[in-house]
């Protein structure tokens, strides 16, 4: 039991070292889960050469993320009503009625009116 757990640990550190050895070049490295729209599960390292590059807008609310949050909100055919610098509105449908949901355009899109 214990040269299983020994035998782990040791490939842990393998797969460690072998991420210190991505080329000093390579301007980032991205670890990505996958989400909603793109599946990929794995490491990404340089520019935009495999589409995977963050924008620095990854930090605001996008509309795709408001959508989402609102419909684990509750609602039901959600829709985009309007998007500004500072604001991401989204209506829909709750128990029959028509509710509006304003988010803030930041990073975790938090509620600021229902």
């Amino acid at each position: 039991m214990f040269n299983s757990f020994k035998t782990a640990g040791l490939s842990g550190l393998v797969a460690l070292g072998t991420l210190a050895a991505v080329p000093a070049q390579a301007d980032s490295i991205y670890l990505g889960f996958g989400n909603n729209h793109d599946r990929r599960v794995g490491v990404y390292t340089g520019d935009d050469e495999d589409g995977f590059r963050r924008d620095r807008n990854w930090r605001r609310c996008s509309p795709d993320r408001a959508l989402d949050k609102a419909e684990r909100m509750g609602l039901h055919r959600v829709r985009i009503v309007d998007v500004n610098r500072r604001v991401v509105k989204v209506a829909g449908r709750q128990y029959g009625d028509r509710v509006v949901i304003v988010f803030a355009n930041e990073r975790g899109c938090p509620v600021i009116y229902r």
